[in-house]
């Protein structure tokens, strides 16, 4: 099995690695034992680690992956070092052309022009933003996915590659996970080639990521998703430094849906509130006592948060308004306490309402679910992680409480999420996504090539 590739000798894992992470995943997990590569399948694999010349950002040098004596690893080092600079360049087209969710066209047209010329077979949804390639043959699938929409803020780094849309930026890293995927495509197209890669792989590049109408379940309409045992993804983290991955089992990022809560009633002086519903007092009481009560009608456990976001109700001081409105963001780590969340918090609502007076009306909008990365998917993706870039590059990431419609995905198979480093040394500001001028380390482009291929080839061998 091309597990084998990692290393030359077995550890008492079947990652053939000591990396205690997936060590701890993988006692947890319960995985069976796999069998070693033949040697002479390795050498085999290793070889054809080489781009034709006349594929998009293929090397034009000598072929330095010619060294049948390198494991995996140190041939996808070779590798990339000889595309660094093409891959660069793929990133920051990205970069200077984004495009908001849902209109992300050009970039999936730019995706797949890049596949076809790498002898691949790209298909476009049917509304032309969003791809699909499979690498390979096989009854099982194992997917890869990437998101491509930017968002709209105003692009303020003094940078070659700024954006040249105004007003939209890729503040969330979208450019450096379509960077990735297709970097691993092309790798992996070529153990395909010589029939060396053993099963199906599907690149999954998705639009409308930022969006809450997710563009994870039009992929899924449309079919992304069939035949697929297992999906992995990567998500840049510029708090972690460039070259290490962040890897967590169970809850990654939060379910994250919005609330509206607007009041009517009637109005009046504010020398007379007893003869209004006062509506400025009743948000106070929904804004305050809601998220209160949620703490003691939910285990704690469940890591469940409300929090509003904007409240505007009437203009003048002296006047109490007939209509008010309060938007918040409820978060929650359960995925059965995601599920009951509704029906609670809009009862939670009106109970407290009720004794203002004032007439209520909730409407609870469901974004994304949680992302709960699968035990043995997590297993696989840190086995993987420090097979490609060595044990000491994988850390345990952090609970987030953002909300990622990758989450989507797993709500049909098991699969995984990571945390790429993109942290750019000697800033002195520390750095997020979600701000006007991110930016990252662009060596993550290829720590984050080197590890989805290893999980690639680790997730085909792997008993789902």
């Amino acid at each position: 099995m091309l597990v084998g590739l990692y290393q030359g000798e077995r550890s008492e894992l079947p990652f053939g690695h000591k990396n205690v992470i997936a060590q701890s995943y993988y006692l947890r997990a319960r995985l069976v034992e796999v069998c070693p590569i033949d040697r002479d399948r390795e050498s085999s694999v290793t070889r054809v680690m080489t781009l034709p010349p006349s594929t998009p950002m293929a090397i034009k040098s000598s072929p330095v992956m010619s060294d049948s004596t390198l494991s995996l690893p140190g041939q996808l080092d070779r590798w990339l070092a000889a595309r660094h600079d093409d891959l660069v360049g793929v990133r920051r087209h990205i970069h200077m052309h984004p495009e908001l969710s849902h209109h992300e066209f050009e970039t999936a047209a730019y995706v797949a022009r890049l596949l076809t010329a790498a002898g691949l077979r790209p298909k476009l949804i049917q509304r032309g933003n969003g791809v699909t390639c499979d690498i390979g043959k096989g009854d099982r699938v194992v997917a890869l996915r990437a998101d491509m929409d930017a968002l709209p803020l105003l692009d303020v780094k003094n940078v070659p590659y700024r954006s040249t849309v105004d007003g939209v930026t890729h503040a969330c890293g979208h450019d450096v996970h379509t960077t990735v995927l297709l970097g691993v495509g092309m790798a992996l197209a070529q153990l395909d080639e010589l029939g060396e890669l053993p099963g199906r792989v599907r690149l999954i590049f998705q639009p409308a990521e930022e969006s809450i109408n997710s563009g994870a379940l039009q992929m899924i309409d449309a079919g992304a998703l069939k035949d697929v045992v297992a999906i992995y993804a990567l998500h840049c983290a510029p708090q972690f430094p460039v070259g290490l991955v962040g890897v967590r089992s169970g809850p990654f990022t939060a379910a994250c849906d919005s609330v509206e809560v607007r009041l009517t009633g009637r109005g009046g002086h504010t020398a007379r509130p007893h003869l209004t519903a006062d509506l400025v007092h009743a948000l106070g009481r929904v804004v305050t006592e809601v998220p209160a009560l949620l703490g003691r009608r939910v285990d704690a456990r469940a890591g469940m948060s409300m929090v509003f976001g904007a409240i505007h109700a009437g203009e003048a001081f002296n006047a109490i308004p007939n209509e008010g409105v309060a938007k918040a963001t409820l978060r929650v780590l359960s995925r059965e306490a995601w599920r009951e969340a509704p029906e609670l918090v809009e009862q939670l609502i009106k109970d407290v309402v009720a004794a203002t007076g004032a007439t209520v009306d909730v409407r609870y909008t469901r974004g994304f679910p949680p992302v709960i990365n699968d035990r043995m998917a997590s297993a696989v993706i840190a086995g993987a992680a420090g097979a490609a870039l060595g044990a000491d590059r994988v850390v345990e990431a952090e609970v987030s409480m953002g909300g990622e419609d990758f989450a989507f995905y797993l709500e049909h198979v098991p699969g995984a999420m990571i945390r790429l480093g993109t942290g750019i040394p000697g800033i002195d500001v520390k750095m997020d996504i979600h701000q006007a001028n991110f930016d990252v380390d662009e060596r993550c482009l290829g720590y984050g090539i080197r590890t989805m291929v290893h999980t690639a080839l680790a997730a085909l061998s792997s008993p789902f």
